[in-house]
């Protein structure tokens, strides 16, 4: 079962190495782990023991330390900028049939409500965020478009 928990530890460390996401990396401490008492012949249920505990002990104490390390730093773009800017509907804004436009800085969107209510051709809208190439966007009142 030694030779066992050491292959499995060494696929596990490489799909760790090939996805860098943090993902397999306890599991591999665990199975490393777990051939210590494979080595001394104890029963499978105790490896397994030994591999889940370590495993989640390894995740538990080390992942909060490591989301600090490693930072997916988010890469703006020109898009970024639309985020609270103004736009027209240029059609009927209706999320069941996912169906809307807004015509903002020059170009036409798809759009949705972030509400979910609909949003009729003409209205003034604020957009919210950007899902994809979808502009989630909110309807002005009359009140504050004046």
């Amino acid at each position: 079962m030694v030779f066992v928990w050491l292959v499995i530890a060494v696929v596990l460390g490489i799909f760790e190495a090939a996805t860098v996401a943090l993902v397999s990396i306890w599991f591999a401490i665990g199975a490393v782990a777990a051939m210590v008492p494979a080595y001394f012949n104890a029963p499978f249920w105790v490896q397994i023991l030994v591999f889940i505990l370590v495993s989640a002990l390894c995740f538990v104490f080390t992942r909060p330390f490591f989301k600090k390390i490693i930072r997916v730093n988010k890469q703006p773009t020109n898009v970024d900028r639309l985020v609270g800017q103004e736009g027209v509907a240029t059609d009927d804004i209706e999320n069941i049939e996912c169906r809307g436009k807004v015509f903002i800085s020059g170009l036409t969107w798809s759009a949705r409500s972030e509400t979910g209510e609909l949003i009729p051709q003409g209205a003034v809208v604020t957009v919210k965020k950007i899902e994809g190439a979808t502009l989630v966007v909110e309807r002005k009142n009359f009140e504050e478009v004046k």
